[in-house]
């Protein structure tokens, strides 16, 4: 079966097409400025040079319209019609409670998910649109969504509630929910692969670090706990997110410098992180740069992330009585030997050792831990489309 993968940004789409055969990629695209001047799409297939095209697309309707053009023709398509497109499957943000696994998109879903927009303005929206743009378009295509939330929905309430009023969670929902749940489940089942072993009898900690970033201690292969909440403001330091602090300093900087909730949000969401801290950028690829040539702050953001990094480790290995395998993974997570080094330097003790040699590599599914550490610690590039195919596949099958 063919499969199309989509994932809906705002004013974004990415795609691809994978055969679920080989689990081989056909073509992946990018759509970018969608309801904005200068429309254009990216679409590469596997083995021949990027495609560009330029064109208006007034919402995502258009733009699924140019994916499919792009998808069927003669040149650089990957089907000769769209019956060849088995299913589709969608990534959608959040799932609230609603959702501990994905689910084949019916009228009662959809619907599901819109009363859950109120947990995820920015994008279970815009989520929407690319649902009913495919729908539109592809009326007997049967369509899956698959949930950044439903791989956290195993933990306990002690991990996921919060020390607020109890009528806050049973009204309004206010809870720990995670995120990046379809790349922790997918690493922490390929790491139990890697290492031969059943996911059942594992304690792993699955670090997703990039521009967005988080922490999952998967025992058994269900999370106990994971490091972002009730939004993805909420954890590790990021690039632009502040992460965990003192919900009191939100009121305290307010009424210092005159600003809005809104306002607040912003500087928390946009101007915060390594970046905030820096100066510099949210790009760990500058600030690396800029610390290397002595900029103390660019210095200072790069000790405070490790330095918050370890401290969901350690947390983590206390709430599951040990750990088994440590799994880096993302941009940061899978290119950045150094940031990989310093996470993990210093704790020996805790049978955790990286080998420099293992470790001088980018990019490439490996073991990185050395001979004598009693921890395994692995490199796995994510493939959360994979995964979103997996389920598209698995539940349209039935």
């Amino acid at each position: 079966m063919k499969v199309l993968v989509i994932n809906c940004g705002s004013s974004s789409l990415k795609y691809q097409v994978l055969d679920m055969d080989t689990e081989a990629l056909l073509c992946k695209g990018l759509v970018e400025r969608i309801g904005i001047d200068g429309s254009v799409i990216n679409h590469e297939k596997t083995g021949m040079d990027k495609f560009v095209l330029e064109a208006p697309m007034k919402d995502h309707k258009d733009a699924i319209a140019h994916v499919l053009d792009a998808l069927t023709d003669a040149g650089h398509g990957v089907v000769k019609n769209m019956a060849e497109i088995g299913a589709v499957g969608h990534r959608v943000v959040h799932g609230g409670e609603k959702f501990a696994e994905s689910v084949l998109l019916t009228d009662e879903v959809i619907d599901v998910i819109k009363e859950c927009s109120d947990l995820a303005p920015l994008h279970n929206p815009a989520n929407l649109q690319g649902i009913e743009a495919c729908r539109a378009l592809m009326p007997d295509t049967p369509m899956v969504g698959v949930f950044d939330t439903s791989f956290h929905q195993t933990m306990p309430p002690a991990a996921y509630i919060y020390g607020l009023p109890y009528e806050y969670y049973t009204r309004y929902g206010i809870r720990r929910y995670g995120f990046h749940g379809t790349s922790h489940r997918f690493v922490s089942a390929r790491a139990a692969k890697m290492l031969g072993k059943d996911i059942k009898d594992l304690r792993i900690i699955t670090c997703h670090l990039g521009n967005g970033a988080s922490l999952a201690a998967v025992k058994g292969g269900k999370v106990l706990d994971t490091s972002m909440g009730f939004t993805p403001l909420a954890g590790l330091i990021m690039g632009t997110r502040c992460g965990d602090i003192d919900p009191a300093i939100i009121a305290y900087v307010a009424g210092k410098e005159n600003k809005s909730v809104a306002e607040m949000d912003k500087v928390m969401n946009k101007e915060s992180g390594v970046y905030g801290l820096s100066g510099v950028s949210s790009d760990f690829r500058d600030i690396e740069a800029a610390a290397d040539a002595g900029n103390k702050r660019a210095e200072l953001a790069l000790k405070a992330y490790v330095h918050r990094v370890k401290a969901y480790i350690g947390a983590y290995i206390a709430e599951m009585g040990g750990v088994d395998a440590i799994v880096f993974t993302a941009g940061l997570g899978e290119n950045s030997k150094v940031m990989r080094k310093d996470i993990c330097a210093g704790m020996e003790e805790l049978g955790i050792k990286i080998c420099d040699e293992r470790n001088d590599v980018r990019g490439r599914e490996t073991l990185i831990s050395a001979d004598d550490s009693k921890v395994a610690v692995l490199l796995i590039p994510t493939n959360e489309e994979v995964m979103i195919a997996r389920d598209t596949v698995a539940l349209t099958a039935k």
